[in-house]
């Protein structure tokens, strides 16, 4: 190797050891102003107030990590509820497993593929954000009750298996995919803070947009098999992978009743048939996404080429790939609300577009085609379906 060329790896090799401390600096100074300022959530009380976040840990929860696993809650109408599964990245083999998500992973863009811990900076993340704001007024959800069923598992809010791995310095370590249990736990307390609503969202983003199809039909049947008015909302959960149904049966070790509907490289394209052929008509189903999702295209970069970055060329395949998922979600049903848009955000997305909108700032800042999604989401949950942003598509 030429002396040039040694000299720009060690130049590339300290740039990324420096990005890597000062992403983790940013993060822990984060995560100690919001423990210091007060605005870190409290556990729920005897005599919680409305219209206020709370935490409630769960004692039979767990991080993928080990480490205490807690959910947020928001009392206000009793009358309606969303259900809200969290994202927050997955893990499909050992490779990934090993590789969780970090600040300074994240400012060094190195692979990270999952938060495996809830922690001070991870309530950013959940709640007081989009659809969580309680004090946004242009938030067309702020008077519904909550529940953020968070997610820090890295399986899709569906697994049941103490899975180990060699981590990145070799040694051992276990990955708890603790999802489903995580999942039961949550429910528990929804059900007794929460006991009958009529109208109920069940929504998620990212990873939890993955686990709405999935678990949807357990949160009637098991928890409000009397509500009348159901919404399903999934944003931004198209990754394509072929392994899925292995992953799901073996790696997470899921009850048959969530890898056996798995029969393509789409698995929320999957569930969604599934519940469909279960269900038919009872729900309102929607479907929201980024036509060039920049994280996503990374995701999916690296189960194709083993590298974790995002480019025009990965962003054109997801595009391409949406399209077909769109055509397939309405083969399920025409009914089938979809809401797409080209949203970039300079130095975030990468010259792609947005990962999830439905719990982030513009939820009702930005508009596609003059509509905004708030309100696209608010006319569904009172039965005026439509879509928005289909002449994005190819032959549309």
């Amino acid at each position: 190797m030429s002396i040039k060329n040694r000299l720009n790896k060690n130049n590339i090799k300290r740039g990324l050891v420096f990005a890597s401390r000062a992403g983790d600096f940013v993060e822990n100074s984060i995560s100690r102003a919001i423990e210091n300022s007060g605005r870190k959530a409290e556990d729920l009380p005897k005599d919680p107030e409305k219209m206020t976040w709370y935490r409630v840990p769960l004692e039979k929860g767990l991080s993928g990590d080990g480490s205490e696993y807690y959910i947020y809650v928001k009392l206000a109408d009793p009358d309606k509820l969303c259900v809200f599964f969290s994202g927050g990245g997955v893990a499909w083999n050992e490779y990934t497993a090993a590789r969780p998500v970090t600040g300074g992973k994240v400012a060094a863009r190195q692979p990270n593929f999952y938060w495996n811990n809830l922690r001070p900076f991870t309530q950013l993340m959940n709640i007081n954000v989009g659809i969580t704001d309680i004090k946004n007024e242009a938030n067309p959800f702020r008077d519904w009750s909550f529940v953020v069923i968070t997610y820090a598992t890295g399986d899709f809010h569906i697994g049941n298996h103490d899975y180990p791995y060699k981590a990145e310095d070799g040694s051992d370590e276990i990955l708890h995919f603790h999802g489903y249990m995580n999942f039961l736990e949550s429910m528990k307390v929804a059900k007794e803070l929460f006991p009958a609503p009529s109208h109920l969202l069940i929504a998620g983003n990212s990873a939890g947009a993955f686990a709405v199809p999935a678990l949807a039909g357990e949160v009637v049947d098991n928890y409000y098999p009397n509500a009348r008015n159901i919404t399903l909302f999934s944003d931004s959960g198209q990754l394509l992978y072929k392994k899925w149904r292995s992953t799901a049966k073996n790696i997470w070790q899921a009850k048959e009743s969530f890898w056996k509907p798995i029969h393509g490289d789409n698995i929320t394209l999957e569930w969604y048939k599934d519940l469909y052929s279960k269900y038919g008509d009872r729900f309102t189903l929607l479907y929201s996404s980024s036509i060039h999702d920049y994280l996503l295209s990374a995701y999916y970069n690296d189960i194709i080429n083993k590298k974790y970055e995002t480019d025009a060329d990965v962003q054109k395949e997801y595009y391409d790939q949406l399209c077909e998922m769109v055509r397939q979600l309405k083969e399920i049903t025409p009914h089938f609300g979809i809401f797409l848009n080209e949203w970039k955000i300079p130095l975030i997305t990468m010259g792609g577009t947005v990962h999830c909108s439905v719990r982030e700032p513009h939820f009702t800042l930005f508009t596609q085609n003059g509509i905004s999604m708030a309100d696209w989401l608010k006319d569904a949950v009172e039965g005026k379906v439509y879509d928005v942003g289909l002449d994005l598509l190819k032959n549309s």
